[in-house]
């Protein structure tokens, strides 16, 4: 395998750039590059230290002054040898130190191409390696902890157990037919229902955790509804804690969908600020009214927006049907700054057929007032759950290949009780192995391998 290198952290200027290395030549090529102050050989310097030393150019000019660590095969990231050269962050400095590298012996790294060597050389498994994505990518603290603990392995640990009890049983039916003259215990029918059973459980458990894997990678797709100058935008602006959107006292200043990403009670909510719902004879106003409709209708959440400091207004019915036909939403009434005086909050009765909405809140986008019961309303919606960190599956190939594994478990159980032989139920718990041995990567197609890393940034 030949030798790569590739920049780790980016092309926009940082105050420390990080140049990764890895490959057989890796002391090679970096000691043509790296000159360190102590004199020694780069291939002579104690592994996991940091060194100081001058950092050249192909032609051996010195573009900075910074530091090399080695991390020899096979205990690095890679398994391979490894270095990796730290430096100022200057894209121009950086990028003349990878074209030295490369004029050494390394070529440019393709993207994923250290994650992918690890899992090739079995540092990583394929949930581990998708982990590494879901952690760059991270946006909550809880994403930034269930990624961690699937980079642990959690989620490789909890289906290896699976993976193992029903080999487990398939190796003891395939000794007892290829060796019938020994004495080897037959398959006990009990056993097997229990082993098929927990295994059932399991794999129910994780696909269980799907939606709440998809909220934390993706978000929850948002919509902020109501009608003109119902404090829509003001409402975005008091939750992206900036301001993103035009607020004016002019009704139907927002004429297209705003989108920006918040946290809100722990929940990262993909919000489209939408133009006021209106009859208008505004050509330009009535396409932003559409658009507002269809985000509704996309919209996994909608926050119904009305105004709270004035009598409530025939026009909200059909901004209120609207929103109720959201799989939730939740009715804000907004500028309780301007309400003369305390006021409870107002209410809706929706007609037959329509849903409630799942709770109301008062807020005031400019005094901060009811924000945070907004942020209760939002996390009971879509709450953590009692999934453990790192057992919860993020994106659609890992909860295709369990529900294929306990789809095939299942149908194990089924033949079981209808008096099938072992054989017969030993082929569908096989299946339900080779599913999740490519969940891991035990049994991964090169396609499955290419897609997962072709996602990944050059450097990673």
């Amino acid at each position: 395998m030949d030798t790569i290198a590739a920049i780790a952290t980016g092309s926009a200027p940082t105050a420390i750039g990080v140049i990764r290395v890895s490959g057989p030549e890796t002391d090679a090529v970096v000691s043509r590059v790296f000159r360190p102050k102590c004199a020694k050989p780069f291939s002579a310097l104690e592994p996991r230290r940091l060194f100081l030393g001058a950092l050249t150019d192909r032609m051996g000019r010195t573009l900075d002054s910074g530091m090399a660590v080695r991390f020899p095969g096979p205990a690095s990231y890679t398994g391979e040898d490894c270095a990796e050269l730290h430096c100022h962050g200057s894209p121009a400095a950086m990028g003349e130190i990878l074209s030295a590298l490369f004029a050494a012996g390394a070529r440019q790294a393709r993207p994923g191409e250290f994650t992918r060597r690890a899992f090739l050389n079995g540092k990583l498994e394929l949930t581990q390696a998708e982990a590494v994505i879901d952690l760059i990518d991270a946006q909550t603290p809880a994403a930034a902890r269930n990624a961690a603990a699937q980079l642990d392995g959690a989620l490789g640990r909890t289906v290896g157990q699976v993976y193992d009890e029903l080999t487990a049983l398939a190796s003891q039916f395939y000794a007892v037919v290829d060796y019938p003259d020994e004495d080897i215990e037959d398959l006990d029918r009990a056993k097997l229902e229990d082993t098929l059973r927990r295994a059932d459980g399991t794999l129910t458990c994780l696909l269980d955790t799907c939606g709440r894997g998809r909220v934390l990678r993706q978000g929850v797709p948002t919509a902020i509804v109501g009608l003109p100058n119902a404090g829509k935008s003001s409402l975005l602006n008091a939750l992206a804690g900036y301001d993103r959107a035009i607020v004016t006292s002019v009704p139907g200043t927002t004429r297209d969908t705003v989108e920006e990403s918040v946290l809100c009670g722990g929940v990262l909510l993909r919000l489209t600020d939408t133009a006021g719902i209106r009859e208008t004879d505004d050509a330009v106003e009535r396409l932003g009214v559409e658009r507002s409709r269809s985000a509704a209708q996309r919209a996994e959440l909608v926050l119904a927006v009305a105004d709270g400091s004035a009598p409530l207004a025939p026009e909200n019915e059909a901004v209120f049907a609207l929103a109720a036909r959201c799989p939730r939403w939740v009715l804000v009434w907004s500028k309780a700054d301007l309400a003369a005086g305390p006021q409870p909050v107002k209410s809706w009765t929706p007609p037959p057929g329509l849903s409630a909405p799942a709770a109301e809140v008062a807020v005031s986008s400019v005094t901060g007032e009811g924000l945070d019961r907004l942020e209760n309303a939002v996390r009971a919606l879509f709450p953590a759950g009692e999934a453990p960190a790192g057992q919860i599956l993020t994106n659609a190939r890992q909860s295709e290949a369990v529900s294929r594994a306990r789809d095939a478990v299942r149908r194990a159980l089924e033949a079981l009780e209808c008096g099938m032989t072992p054989d017969v139920i030993l082929t569908d718990a096989e299946e339900a192995m080779n599913a999740l041995g490519e969940l891991t990567g035990r049994t991964a197609r090169e396609d499955i391998v290419s897609d997962i890393f072709s996602r990944f940034c050059v450097g990673k």
